[in-house]
C-alpha cells in the first residue's frame, strides 16, 4: 500500500522560472519547442490578488506567460520592483527555476500541515477561478513548492 504524502497529490502541475525579459524568453522556448508565442499578462491587480509577501500585504505584480508541455505547464515569470518571493529569487539568484506546482485540495490545511513541518508559507494571493501559496520547501527539497487550489 502506497503512503500519503502531506500534499495527498504527487503529480507536478507546473515548472515557474523566473526571467528578465518574458517577451524574449517565450520567444525563444516558442521557437524551440515549435509551438505558438504565448500571451502575456499580468497578475491581477493588488486589490483583487490579496498578494501577502512573509505575512505582509504586497502591491507586488508580474508579467507571466503559461505553455502546456504535455503533462505540466511551463510557466516564465517576469516580476515588477514591489517585494516577493519573485524579485527576491531574481535578486538574490538571476534566473532560472523558482518553483514547482501541484494542485491541492483544503489550502489552508495544508499551509498548516506544511508550516508544522517546517515549510513555511513564503507568499500566497488569489487568481480568478482560485488561489496559490509558495511554500520554503527549499531547506528540505531544495526547491520552492507552489500550491495551486481551483474553485
Amino acid at each position: 500500500m502506497e503512503k500519503q504524502g502531506l500534499l495527498g497529490n504527487k503529480v507536478v502541475a507546473q515548472v515557474g522560472i523566473i526571467v528578465r525579459d518574458i517577451e524574449a524568453t517565450a520567444r525563444a522556448y516558442a521557437e524551440f519547442f515549435g509551438m505558438e508565442m504565448p500571451s502575456i499578462n499580468w497578475t491581477d491587480v493588488p486589490e483583487k490578488a490579496c498578494t501577502e509577501y512573509r505575512g505582509k500585504p504586497t502591491n507586488a505584480r508580474a508579467k507571466l506567460a503559461f505553455m502546456n508541455m504535455g503533462s505540466l505547464q511551463l510557466e516564465l515569470i517576469e516580476p515588477d520592483e514591489h517585494p516577493s518571493t519573485w524579485r527576491e529569487y531574481l535578486n538574490e539568484h538571476g534566473e532560472g527555476v523558482h518553483h514547482i506546482a501541484f494542485f491541492v485540495q483544503g489550502m489552508k490545511e495544508k499551509i498548516e500541515l506544511m508550516s508544522s513541518q517546517g515549510m513555511p508559507l513564503v507568499q500566497k494571493g488569489e487568481y480568478t477561478g482560485g488561489r496559490y501559496a509558495y511554500m520554503d520547501t527549499f531547506p528540505q527539497l531544495k526547491v520552492m513548492l507552489e500550491l495551486l487550489e481551483n474553485d
